[in-house]
C-alpha cells in the first residue's frame, strides 16, 4: 500500500493511526503542493490528501479509507457492529472531521502568523532551506497583514466554542480509556488526529514536537485531554508493533 499525504495534515495523521492500529504498513508518499497535486489528480481524480493506493484500488478521503480498511482488514475492529455504538463512533468521527477540524486548523494558522518557529516548520518538506529560513525570519511587523487575515478566520465566537468543546472533551475522557465503549475506535483516532494541530505529538519530529497553539496546548484544563491523547498514541504504537 501507498499513502499519498501531507505530513502535517490531521487527516493524513488519522489514516496513519488507522494503519498502525491495524498493524498495516504503507509506503508514505509526500505530495509536493502544486505540481505534486497535479500528479495526485491524475491518480485519484482529486487534488486533496490523503489518498490510499492498495493494488488496483485508489481510495480518497480519510473516512472512505477508514471504511475500506475496516472491510478489508476487519481486525482489530475500529467501527463497532452494535448499532448504537456504531452510530456514536461515526457521529463523533464526523464531528471531529468537520467542526473540530475547522476550528483546530484555523487556530493553528492564527498561531503560526505570530510564531516563526511554527511558520517555517509547517512548510512542506520539499521547501528549499533558504526559503524556509526567510519565512521563519520575517519580522512581526511584516507578518501584520497576514496575522490580521488569519485572526479573522478564528472569530471570537468560534474560539470560545473551541474552548468549550475541548473542556467537554476533557470531561468526557477523564478516567476513561476510550470515547465509545471499552475499546479503541475510529472516534478516538479521529479526535486524536485533530488534537495534533493544537499540540504536535512526538511523531511530528523536530522542531514541531511539543509545539502548538498557545493558550490551548498549555492550558491547564486541557492537560488531561492531551494526556489521554498520549495514551491512545501509545496503545496504537503497541498494536502496530505487535
Amino acid at each position: 500500500m501507498e499513502l499519498h499525504q501531507f505530513k502535517h495534515s490531521a487527516f493524513c495523521e488519522k489514516v496513519r493511526l488507522l494503519l498502525a492500529a491495524k498493524g498495516l504498513e504503507a509506503k508514505l508518499v509526500e505530495v509536493v503542493p502544486g505540481l505534486g497535486q497535479i500528479e495526485l489528480f491524475r491518480l485519484s481524480g482529486q487534488r486533496q490528501v490523503p489518498v490510499l493506493v492498495d493494488g488496483s484500488e485508489v481510495i480518497a478521503d480519510s473516512t472512505e479509507i477508514a471504511l475500506y480498511l475496516e472491510q478489508r482488514h476487519p481486525l482489530p475492529q475500529l467501527v463497532p457492529t452494535d448499532p448504537v455504538e456504531r452510530a456514536q463512533v461515526l457521529l463523533l468521527e464526523d464531528w471531529a472531521d468537520t467542526a473540530l477540524a475547522g476550528a483546530c486548523r484555523r487556530a493553528l494558522l492564527q498561531a503560526a502568523a505570530s510564531n516563526p518557529k511554527l511558520r517555517s516548520a509547517l512548510l512542506p518538506e520539499a521547501t528549499p532551506s533558504p526559503l524556509r529560513q526567510l519565512v521563519g525570519a520575517l519580522p512581526g511587523g511584516l507578518m501584520g497583514p497576514l496575522g490580521d487575515t488569519l485572526s479573522s478566520l478564528l472569530a471570537p465566537l468560534e474560539a470560545r466554542q473551541l474552548h468549550r468543546d475541548l473542556e467537554q472533551l476533557s470531561q468526557l475522557v477523564a478516567g476513561r480509556g476510550y470515547l465509545v465503549g471499552g475499546k479503541l475506535s475510529l472516534a478516538d483516532l479521529a479526535v486524536v488526529a485533530q488534537l495534533s494541530l493544537l499540540r504536535f505529538p512526538a511523531s511530528a519530529g523536530a522542531p514541531l514536537a511539543g509545539e502548538g497553539v498557545s493558550g490551548m496546548a498549555d492550558h491547564p484544563v486541557f492537560q488531561p485531554l492531551f494526556h489521554w491523547r498520549e495514551g491512545i498514541l501509545e496503545r496504537v504504537a503497541t498494536r502496530g508493533a505487535a
